[in-house]
């Protein structure tokens, strides 16, 4: 191993301060959405359908884009299509594809934690940004 192979205590600590930055996030965000009454995975699965305008998404591709199996996704939808956050229709061109759709419902309540989110990283998202800028930044080995 060369002396730029080594992982520095610099790096470390970039590492760790990362790491920090994303936890405090995802703990901002977890807390906002119960609050809300919805589970984290749920807001993600409502963000995944409308951060894609014009896209039809189907279980599969929300399932990839959570990164959770297909029958996980299933059932997130079924709980959402229970709350009238989303609803699902057959794809007109495989009746066997069941896509998904949020309710007018749902994107109000996605506005809503949407604009609380955003909020925290326009204040906050500085210093994940500066942690990630650290963990990237080519080091010049210096401990």
């Amino acid at each position: 191993m060369t002396a730029l192979d080594r992982i520095s205590d610099r790096d470390y600590r970039s590492l760790a301060e990362f790491r920090h930055q994303i936890r405090r996030f995802l703990h901002f965000s977890e807390q906002v959405v119960r609050s809300a009454g919805i589970e984290p995975q749920q807001h993600q699965l409502l963000l995944a359908l409308r951060g894609r305008p014009g896209e039809q998404a189907g279980i599969g591709a929300l399932a990839e884009r959570l990164q959770i199996q297909h029958h996980s996704a299933v059932e997130l939808v079924d709980r959402l299509v229970d709350r009238g956050l989303v609803s699902r229709s057959r794809s007109p061109a495989d009746r066997r594809h069941v896509l998904v759709h949020l309710t007018a419902h749902g994107e109000g309540e996605l506005e809503k934690l949407a604009k609380c989110h955003l909020d925290e990283l326009r204040n906050n998202g500085p210093a994940l940004v500066e942690a990630l800028e650290a963990v990237i930044r080519r080091n010049d080995g210096a401990n």
